[in-house]
């Protein structure tokens, strides 16, 4: 595709138009011509006012996900991709390893997420000198105890976020509520993972702290029956870290490096340790928890961490209950439900 015709087709500002051209750039393979749309985009914006910039965003997703390495790596840099599907190092990582990608990725944050990312999908980059060991301060390995969350996965067009897998439920009474307890940073770590959704989106989120089990905590949320089943500390883990890097119905994802960020700081505060948390201590805080995740059952379909964790040996427990889903007038509902079901059967 000429330059020419690149240069026209902005200069009629037919967002479809650049948008199938995209595509059409990128089943060629033709990189350059990519780079060049997406160039000439943002610049119509800078010297004409053209609001050009969701094909400048769509052209540099494609390259993140679809391109070489020389020129996906380029566009892994601090706030690009803000409307794409997903933070684009993550969209690169997702399909570069990071032999191929780290030599044209920019210093930066973004860079040490997009190594985080190829962490969570089974590279050891703990001797890897070049990364950035202090902006997230978890291993650069998974642990041999870790049950990552799924993975995050891309297309030019679409992309899934699963969560792990659900257990078996059975329907359980919470019973009383237990007497609340003061614990702020634990309270705090529970609740940031369900921010997004609350801030972002269209969802809600609350945390308890009180004196006795995970079912006291659950009644004190205000639930009397709920479906409930026991989870280790290495699956809560995993639907912690699914929650923390979820963007739910409409809010920016965080990615899964922030999601496992954000659950073993969350197990750390539960377990009372000190950040930056040494793996072990961290594994063997993680087995002396009683996990339990829970639905009400009136849950709707959508997004739903209902987490209940209790330290049995000092009789204290914690439960945090956050949820999106689609607004009601949202046309796009009934076709993207969201990754929970509206039943889950006991």
């Amino acid at each position: 595709m000429s330059a020419a015709r690149i240069a026209e087709a902005v200069g009629r500002g037919d967002l479809d138009e650049l948008v199938r051209m995209v595509d059409g750039l990128c089943s060629a393979r033709d990189w350059d011509g990519v780079v060049l749309l997406r160039d000439r985009c943002r610049h119509a914006l800078e010297e004409r006012g053209l609001q050009l910039w969701p094909a400048a965003e769509y052209a540099e997703y494609r390259l993140a996900l679809e391109a070489p390495p020389e020129f996906a790596g380029p566009v892994v840099v601090e706030g690009a991709g803000r409307f794409a599907l997903g933070p684009l190092w993550e969209v690169a990582a997702s399909s570069h390893t990071w032999a191929a990608l780290a030599p044209h990725v920019p210093d930066g944050p973004a860079r040490t997420m997009a190594a985080h990312e190829r962490v969570l999908r089974g590279e050891d980059l703990s001797a890897d000198g070049s990364v950035d060991p202090h902006l997230l301060e978890v291993p650069l390995r998974l642990e041999p105890w870790e049950a990552p969350c799924p993975p995050a996965v891309y297309r030019s067009d679409t992309a899934d976020f699963p969560t792990p897998p659900l257990p078996r439920f059975r329907a359980v009474t919470a019973g009383s509520p237990g007497e609340p307890i003061e614990d702020e940073e634990s309270l705090e770590a529970l609740l940031d993972l369900g921010r997004v959704w609350a801030e972002q989106s269209n969802g809600s989120r609350r945390a308890a702290a009180v004196e006795g089990d995970g079912m006291a905590a659950i009644a004190a949320l205000g639930h009397d029956r709920v479906l409930a089943s026991p989870l280790t500390g290495p699956e809560a883990l995993a639907w912690m870290a699914w929650a923390g890097a979820s963007g739910g119905a409409y809010g920016r994802r965080r990615g899964g490096p922030s999601g496992r960020f954000a659950a073993w700081w969350a197990a750390a505060a539960l377990a009372g340790l000190d950040w930056p948390v040494e793996p072990g201590r961290l594994a063997a805080a993680v087995r002396a928890i009683e996990w339990t995740l829970w639905f009400p059952p009136d849950a709707p379909a959508g997004w739903g961490l209902h987490l209940a964790a209790a330290l049995p040996t000092e009789g204290v427990a914690w439960a945090v209950s956050a949820a999106d889903s689609h607004r009601d007038d949202d046309p796009l509902a009934a076709d993207h439900p969201g990754p929970i079901p509206d039943t889950l059967a006991p």
